[in-house]
């Protein structure tokens, strides 16, 4: 079967008809033009239209709101035809086979980038807008280890986790995939508009909401489930109790997907609802990328294992000694080259030299983690 997009954009408009009734009007007419002529007996036969649905979908198309939905679903297509983008329906072959099997996936997509048959391995990494340095350090390890194995991130965007998590897997130079809760040409936040365009190069920004779409907050509720829904598994990474990853969380578990957590410091009130995941025994303890690829073995043979940290052997003194200075935690230029006895202009050399061989990672304020 297949759907025009536009049909879908026309039907949306009708007051009382939301994407559950609207699959269903549209697996039983076919098109807009057929639910238009189709007589009020014939709309009470489709599962979910009952008399009063019925009327409402018949007063639609014998009024002018018919003509302005049929406008409306032609901008739409105008401004994603600018935008470089493309509408991908639940009926297409392109559309993704782990989110076509939730509750209520949606029944159009608006994408800019591409969607790929790998994507269905795909792991959501998700948490606070407020994360801790800790917190950035896990997300761009997970990320970047998930990528270095095959397995594509998705994320929603947001401050913090999610777009350490983004930022990372594009510079590992693998596929990230952002679902957003506006139109996908308004990006909250604005500061991440660069980073929107980068992950459309290398995997895909989507969003079931119509151009012109603002960020409203009920919007990143519904824009959870599609995060949860075209991963095999989600990852929380700092959260608080009530915060949206939480959220994230309980719809991957009712979607029967896995969820894993990775714990947060006990005195770290405000990003605990990772902890009472792994408590309530609702997501498993994840201290590594390993802890993953074991749960979830039996749907991801033949991946790579992770990429192993640079042998000693390919590592200069000078760059040996660094990493002797260095831990889990971030350590500033000035205390790493005291204990390296260095210079800190020799150290930040080397310390480069160790970044481009991914064995450390340098994060704001001049500081220093090892990988």
């Amino acid at each position: 079967m297949t759907v025009d997009p536009r049909d879908i954009l026309i039907l949306s408009r009708i007051p009382g008809v939301g994407p559950n009734r609207l699959r269903a009007l549209l697996t039983g007419f076919g098109s807009a033009a057929a639910v238009a002529a189709a007589p009020a007996r014939s709309l009470r036969r489709i599962e979910g239209i009952e008399e009063k649905t019925a009327a409402s979908i018949a007063t639609f198309f014998r009024s002018a709101a018919a003509g302005e939905a049929a406008r409306f679903a032609d901008d739409q297509r105008a401004r994603s035809d600018r935008a470089g983008a493309r509408a991908v329906t639940l009926w297409d072959s392109g559309y993704p086979p782990s989110l076509r099997n939730i509750y209520d996936p949606p029944p159009l997509l608006f994408v800019r980038g591409t969607l790929q048959g790998e994507d269905s391995l795909s792991i959501a990494v998700v948490g606070t807008r407020r994360p801790s340095p800790y917190g950035i350090l896990m997300a761009e390890r997970f990320a970047t280890a998930l990528a270095q194995v095959g397995l594509p991130v998705v994320s929603g965007l947001a401050r913090g986790i999610d777009s350490a998590a983004h930022a990372a897997s594009v510079r590992s130079g693998h596929r990230t995939l952002a679902v957003i809760g506006s139109g996908i040409d308004i990006i909250y936040p604005s500061e991440n508009r660069g980073l929107a365009d980068r992950i459309a190069l290398c995997g895909a920004v989507l969003s079931e909401l119509p151009f012109g779409s603002k960020p409203d907050a009920a919007n990143f509720p519904r824009r959870n489930r599609i995060v949860s829904g075209m991963s095999l598994a989600t990852l929380v990474i700092e959260t608080p109790p009530g915060g949206g990853a939480m959220i994230t969380a309980g719809m991957a578990l009712d979607q029967g997907r896995e969820v894993f957590a990775v714990p947060s410091a006990v005195s770290a009130t405000s990003r605990s609802g990772t902890n009472l995941l792994i408590k309530e025994g609702k997501a498993k303890l994840t201290e590594t990328v390993e802890d993953i690829l074991e749960e979830l073995a039996p749907r991801l043979t033949g991946l790579n294992r992770p990429a192993a940290r640079p042998d000693a052997a390919d590592l200069s003194l000078f760059e040996r000694t660094l990493l002797d200075a260095l831990g889990d935690d971030p350590v500033h230029i000035d205390a790493i080259a005291a204990e390296a006895r260095m210079t800190v202009p020799d150290a930040l050399v080397h310390l480069l030299s160790l970044e481009f061989k991914g064995a450390v990672r340098q994060i704001p304020g001049k500081r220093f983690v090892r990988l």
